[in-house]
């Protein structure tokens, strides 16, 4: 993967596999698996999605999606044991150094950031975390 990497799709479950492929790196992988589909199931299947891996000026990786709902937006929860869903932001927010949202007026972007190897979980920044499942 050259970055930096920048794909335009509608936001269906067969796109979330043909985009793993895409990319390089467990970590990236698992992020662009976890946004995309909080994009499915929370704003809603088909919808216009823009995937971004870039570097980031920290001298990381920066995963990014963004869609055009400006009102959802993660929101970290607990989840019990025996949920079936849930978890997605809980996992981006175990893996990644730091995760936000960019809210612009027609959309939004969901990002987080990863040690430039993308292929192992980096050390949590203190403050650096927002949010998890989607709320409004």
């Amino acid at each position: 993967m050259t970055l930096p990497f920048t794909l335009q799709l509608l936001a269906l479950p067969k796109a979330v596999a043909e985009v793993r492929r895409m990319v390089h790196g467990d970590d990236v992988r698992l992020c662009v698996s976890e946004l995309l589909t909080n994009v499915i199931q929370h704003v809603g299947e088909g919808t216009p999605v823009t995937v971004r891996v870039t570097a980031a000026p920290t001298g990381r990786l920066r995963v990014a999606v963004s869609d055009p709902d400006p009102r959802l937006w993660p929101v970290l929860r607990e989840v019990s044991d025996g949920a079936e869903s849930g978890r997605g932001i809980g996992i981006i927010d175990a893996v990644a150094a730091r995760w936000g949202v960019d809210q612009a007026p027609y959309g939004k972007t969901v990002w987080c950031e990863l040690p430039a190897a993308g292929l192992a979980g980096g050390r949590r920044e203190a403050g650096d975390a927002q949010g998890s499942a989607f709320g409004t």
